[in-house]
């Protein structure tokens, strides 16, 4: 099954084209990282495939379903996103089984009772993301590394058929963030798991769990395809507008810049 297919889609503000002919096509079971510079359009990119802005010009298919001849509200509840923009919204004095619970009915809060077989799918989700100890902790006492794992738990507990995490690795210290890059490629490979959209700035991230890589550069697709293809030094250092070099150590990527523009 397809999940996503945008279909030469452009965006527009203001008099500026903030993307230009994107086409990406995502199947099911088949995880991609999203890159690119700042100012590429990837939040644009995500914007428009989670029905949150709507493309200029071009075609979007999520979930088999045509954007302008489906209910937007109602195939929201089939993705996941998981960013920085959502944290900050989220009551702290809550407690982490609250805000994962918060997402059964996607809102910011807890604003009814939940029965108890919701709370026992709120737990689930954390035990899917080594948070299970996390459940009584208040949120505001939680570590960032914690509250990643409490927010990807949200995404989680509506069984969604695409999770997008927007940069989770943010804010981590090494530990945390190879801890969660571990315990993300262990919930890419579960059966039952949602098709992931990764989105970052640092390769080393990548997990070999993540199969394909698209690359955006000023608003246009540079280039996209299999990660040991897309992820090299000619991709990168046009991505990135700097002289790089790319190192496999044991599996793991590293990009090194060798010189970058001044001023």
């Amino acid at each position: 099954m397809t999940i996503v297919h945008v279909d030469d889609i452009g965006f527009d503000r203001l008099g500026t084209a903030i993307l230009r002919g994107v086409s990406w096509r995502i199947e099911r079971g088949s995880h991609w990282a999203l890159l690119g510079a700042n100012g590429a359009g990837k939040t644009t990119l995500l914007k428009i495939i989670t029905g949150y802005e709507w493309p200029s010009r071009g075609r979007v298919h999520v979930m088999g379903r045509r954007f302008g001849e489906c209910n937007i509200p109602e195939l929201r509840k089939t993705v996941g996103w998981v960013s920085s923009a959502i944290e900050s919204r989220l009551p702290e004095a809550d407690t982490a089984l609250d805000v994962v619970s918060s997402g059964l009915d996607a809102s910011l809060g807890v604003y009814r009772a939940f029965s108890d077989s919701e709370r026992a799918r709120a737990h689930a989700a954390l035990e899917r993301v080594n948070g299970a100890p996390l459940a009584g902790h208040i949120y505001a006492t939680l570590s960032q590394g914690e509250r990643q794992r409490v927010l990807i738990a949200r995404a989680l507990i509506a069984h969604p058929r695409l999770l997008v995490l927007d940069e989770p690795c943010v804010g981590l210290d090494p530990a945390a963030r190879r801890r969660l890059l571990d315990d993300l490629g262990t919930l890419a490979t579960t059966p039952d798991a949602p098709t992931i959209i990764y989105v970052t700035h640092h390769i080393e991230e990548i997990g070999a769990w993540i199969e394909n890589v698209l690359v955006l550069k000023e608003g246009a697709v540079l280039a996209q395809g299999p990660r040991d293809e897309i992820l090299c030094a000619p991709v990168l250092s046009s991505a990135f507008g700097v002289t790089c070099r790319v190192q496999k150590t044991r599996g793991t990527l590293t990009l090194h810049v060798i010189s970058a523009p001044r001023g």
